[in-house]
């Protein structure tokens, strides 16, 4: 056993690579896998630190819009009722617009359905009144005829409010004409030419003595004006009923409202 021990340690120091200019060439290199599995794990230790911060960020995120993500994932009744009723009067409103463009089925009557359209816009209602009322010589006549006109200045701009909060849009894309930019009935709902129809009807039923067939005439021609919009793509039926319910609520606001025949007068001399 000594003699085994001094020849190997002899063998050693003989041995070149033992010298100290040779020593590196022992040493593992510094770039191997193994040192680099080492050298990673205290990076990802201290990456994994902020993990738990960022699950805890997440976990806030989530707590603080349960009630959101409970709609998305589980809608209430009223939500998918009203969703539907949407859905199915955009269906129907697109089709009944026969004459939304000159190639639907009813393309070749788009320009009659138009002028009985055309027959509830404001501009034609407020021109006429005011010539009316120019060529009125009767303190009666005069009264109601400026009534009307403040009935009639007053569905333009409640309409245009309206449909500036709602902001909806046609079952067509159809631009207004020029005469809806100058009334300002530019979107959908509510129909601005049913609610005028069914206010003016309303108005001449109430101060005008009129014969039992004119009477019928006159609701007709409030509901075709109103169907007339759904059959060329400007308005939902949805549209064109709430515009004969605002029209109606108008017609009470200026009868409230009423002015007498010495404001009426007096109005009058200011011109």
């Amino acid at each position: 056993m000594p003699a085994s021990q001094s020849r190997s340690r002899a063998r050693d120091k003989n041995n070149v690579l033992n010298r100290a200019e040779f020593m590196s060439l022992n040493q593992p290199l510094k770039g191997t896998q193994e040192p680099k599995s080492f050298g990673r794990r205290p990076n990802s230790q201290a990456g994994s630190a902020p993990a738990p911060s960022e699950g805890s960020k997440e976990r806030r995120h989530s707590q603080q819009l349960p009630e959101e993500d409970c709609m998305q994932l589980n809608p209430s009744f009223k939500g998918i009722a009203f969703n539907s009723l949407l859905a199915i009067d955009i269906s129907i409103s697109k089709r009944l617009g026969v004459c939304a463009s000159n190639a639907s089925a009813w393309g070749n009557a788009r320009s009659m359905i138009s002028l009985i359209g055309l027959t509830g816009h404001g501009v034609p209602w407020i021109g006429g009144t005011l010539i009316c009322l120019v060529k009125s010589s009767t303190l009666a006549g005069q009264e109601v005829l400026m009534n009307l006109l403040l009935a009639l200045f007053l569905d333009i701009f409640i309409v245009a409010g309206l449909q500036k909060l709602a902001k909806r849009k046609g079952p067509y894309d159809i631009s207004p004409g020029l005469l809806d930019y100058l009334t300002m009935d530019i979107y959908a709902f509510p129909a601005g030419h049913a609610s005028r129809a069914a206010m003016v009807s309303k108005f001449f039923l109430n101060h005008l003595v009129l014969a039992v067939p004119l009477r019928i005439l006159l609701v007709l021609w409030a509901f075709l004006v109103g169907i007339s919009r759904v059959m060329v793509g400007r308005h939902h039926i949805t549209d064109v009923f709430s515009g004969f319910v605002f029209g109606y609520l108008q017609f009470r606001l200026v009868e409230l409202m009423w002015m007498s025949s010495n404001t009426c007068q007096m109005l009058i001399s200011m011109w």
